[in-house]
């Protein structure tokens, strides 16, 4: 039967199912695909109704799809993302924004907006998303579920619309760390068995940077990690250097949308929704010497990253600077908000490694997640301290 959908969180064209086409570890769950992936007979719009006019009907589906769907999963239907996937707040110009069932009123985060918020409102067992700059990991803090960005490249995101290829990555929300690792066992082609980690530290630069609520609020959940896995250690990930790290990944991310896009965007001229349309306008004006030192400052922050996580090293942060903000909230505030925390969200995804988001705090009553990041190819240890701290 088709899914009800009571959180505005499926894209009209997008109410279609796909019966499994095998039997595995999936069987008897269901999923949904964000409307940023190809889905064979059935419209991508990845947000834009101009993007969804002028591309035809994809004859393949995304790979990702086709894995779970062998694996016994079935697919219930495509999800609503922000605008081309350049937001973090999950509200949509043209198609609206998905419910927060967690905290009904506030965003929903994005770009996975409809993702999370199937999952978190358990229309589906679990979904995929696509994580950039943070597109899986702030909805998963901001719905209260389980949220991955896996390392860079190591899920096949072909059958994707682009936003900055060197960034973009395949990443998934669950409610439960068992069939999270069970949906990872499937995507990665098996798991690789990991010991525990050697280390544990926490990011004190990053925890300052949420602020002190935000800390406090994560104080019981670091209590946890000290009791399974001795007292944490500690760490200044960007010696004071996360602003720039942030503005690198702003300039970066924004020449490959460009590089991506911007042929598109002077022929179709697409009715940009806010934030999208000034996004966009400053990337066609980018200062290519400007992006050459934060592609060189990039491979800075790549070595930094490898060298504090070792082979075996965790690193705790909070995932965002605070819970969802509410809805309709000024555009301004809304992009101070980003801004601080995509520097939270930025040091994983500069340096191509693994980031989890567990739902172990809340603040005034709303989810505010934990994340570990994980050594490059490491992310089967993400998911085993997804399952021991949840399970604690």
């Amino acid at each position: 039967m088709p899914v009800t959908d009571t959180l505005n969180a499926f894209v009209p064209h997008g109410h279609v199912e796909r019966a499994p086409t095998g039997e595995g570890p999936l069987s008897g769950k269901t999923f949904a695909l964000k409307d940023f992936f190809d889905l064979a007979g059935v419209p991508t719009a990845a947000g834009s109704p101009d993007w969804l006019a002028s591309h035809p009907v994809p004859e393949k589906s995304a790979s990702v799809a086709d894995k779970l769907l062998a694996a016994g999963a079935r697919l219930v239907g495509k999800t609503h993302t922000d605008e081309l996937a350049w937001s973090l707040n999950g509200e949509n110009h043209h198609y609206g924004t998905p419910t927060n069932p967690a905290a009904p009123g506030r965003i929903p985060g994005g770009s996975s907006s409809g993702s999370a918020a199937a999952t978190a409102g358990g229309l589906v067992d679990f979904a995929i998303g696509s994580d950039t700059g943070g597109s899986v990991r702030l909805p998963a803090s901001y719905c209260g579920i389980i949220g991955l960005r896996p390392t860079h490249g190591r899920i096949a995101i072909d059958g994707a619309v682009p936003l900055a290829p060197s960034y973009d990555s395949v990443g998934w929300f669950a409610r439960d760390p068992v069939l999270f690792a069970q949906v990872g066992d499937v995507l990665f082609g098996g798991l690789a068995p990991v010991g525990a980690p050697g280390k544990v530290v926490i990011a004190t630069d990053l925890f300052d940077a949420a602020g002190p609520a935000v800390a406090a609020a994560l104080a019981p959940a670091l209590e946890k990690v000290a009791a399974l896995y001795g007292a944490p250690g500690e760490v200044n990930v960007a010696e004071g250097a996360l602003g720039a790290w942030r503005n690198a990944f702003r300039l970066v991310q924004s020449a490959e949308a460009w590089a991506a896009h911007g042929a598109w965007a002077q022929a179709v001229k697409p009715n940009f929704g806010p934030g999208v349309r000034e996004r966009f306008a400053a990337a066609a004006a980018l200062d290519p010497a400007e992006v050459a030192e934060a592609k060189a400052l990039r491979e800075t922050i790549r070595a930094r990253m490898d060298a504090l996580l070792g082979a075996d090293t965790l690193i705790l942060l909070p995932t965002a600077a605070g819970i969802a903000p509410l809805r309709d909230t000024p555009a301004e505030d809304l992009e101070t908000f980003r801004a601080r925390s995509l520097e939270l969200l930025c040091p994983a995804g500069h340096a191509g490694v693994p980031q989890i988001s567990l739902p172990l705090a809340t603040l005034d009553g709303c989810p505010l997640g934990l994340s570990a990041i994980a050594p490059r190819g490491k992310d089967e240890m993400l998911l085993a301290f997804a399952r021991k701290m949840m399970a604690a």
